[in-house]
């Protein structure tokens, strides 16, 4: 449904939207860079941590998620979802040997609504510059 991402705010209630559409745009975030350095698998999951640009992205999510709901926030862009634990190590390998370090500029964030089978942009905000 969505390329590679960050995700600051995951499942939130329709009523939120007002409250994240003027978080959103009220932030005083510069662009910023981010870097992968490493691949994590946990189970069938593959994930891509940011070193550089991590603060940032735990700033912004604390930003937008003022009310702590017990998960501690980890930085991550999700790579895939595999149906057996092996492909998600084949998977792992392939991108550590071929494709990192790899680097990033977050200069945007988007508000997106996800619906039974749709997923639509609702507004995007471009950084401070």
């Amino acid at each position: 449904m969505i390329g590679p991402h960050f995700t600051l705010v995951f499942g939130a209630a329709p009523d939120r939207e007002p409250a994240l559409r003027a978080a959103l745009g009220g932030l005083g975030q510069r662009p910023f860079w981010f870097m992968i350095e490493r691949i994590v698998r946990s189970d069938l999951y593959l994930y891509a941590e940011p070193s550089d640009g991590a603060a940032e992205l735990t700033g912004l999510y604390e930003t937008l998620n003022p009310v702590a709901d017990g998960e501690p926030f980890e930085p991550h862009i999700t790579l895939g979802f595999f149906q057996r634990a092996a492909e998600a190590e084949q998977v792992a390998r392939i991108v550590e040997r071929q494709h990192l370090p790899m680097t990033g500029r977050v200069e945007e964030l988007a508000l997106l609504h996800r619906g039974d089978d749709t997923l639509s942009t609702l507004a995007t905000f471009r950084l401070a510059p």
